[in-house]
């Protein structure tokens, strides 16, 4: 009996971590202003470095996962509460980041040792602007809601677990291999002419991704 009941348990966690997996692919492929970061900083300054801001993406998205999860309600309706200005802080760093994207120089002319700390910087940057975006806390509330669970106290401790991990793994999996493919078949194959092109349009619409974040965080739509 106690066997059975394992087994049982053990299929439910497999089956939460795997819709886990494709909610996290899901929440990553659409290409926004994480995407673009991602896309720049890997042509820019390597797989490492897109790869953190990707992974960065992945961290935040699995900790709202876990707030929605764990029925930590306290955590969520002080994060709704302050959307706004969370979304202007965003927005500012979106733009800033705009900016900066524009105005950088392609990686064959930069002064040597100029990326030195990148990853670290890339990760914590992306942390923030996906934390910026409390909304994904009613995202996962939604998932909850659609296999008929409420919070873990529904699911069981061990299931939303595995939920939140296939999460965070399933993003981790797709700036992997975003990171990877932009690396390794674009990277040093585009002339310095071409990067900062890249680097200009990119930062445009990373800047307008911002403005829209600014706008929406004033009530302005």
């Amino acid at each position: 009996m106690m066997a059975g009941a394992d087994l049982a348990l053990s299929a439910s966690g497999a089956s939460a971590f795997l819709t886990g997996l494709l909610f996290g692919l899901a929440l990553a492929m659409p290409v926004g202003p994480i995407g673009l970061l991602c896309i720049r900083r890997s042509l820019d300054d390597g797989f490492t470095v897109g790869f953190a801001t990707g992974l960065g993406a992945a961290v935040a998205d699995a900790g709202y996962g876990a707030v929605a999860a764990f029925g930590l309600t306290a955590v969520s309706a002080f994060l709704l509460a302050w959307q706004g200005p969370l979304a202007l802080l965003g927005g500012g760093l979106l733009v800033w980041l705009g900016v900066a994207s524009w105005r950088v120089r392609p990686a064959a002319d930069a002064a040597p040792g100029s990326r030195a700390g990148r990853p670290i910087a890339a990760f914590a940057q992306t942390v923030l602007l996906t934390a910026g975006n409390p909304q994904t806390v009613l995202t996962f509330v939604a998932l909850f809601a659609g296999l008929g669970l409420a919070t873990a106290a529904d699911a069981g401790w061990q299931r939303a677990a595995a939920l939140v991990l296939g999460v965070f793994l399933g993003s981790a999996a797709w700036w992997l291999v975003l990171a990877g493919g932009v690396a390794g078949l674009l990277r040093g194959r585009l002339s310095a002419v071409r990067m900062l092109w890249i680097n200009r349009g990119a930062g445009a619409v990373i800047a307008g991704f911002g403005l829209v974040a600014i706008a929406r965080g004033l009530g302005m739509i």
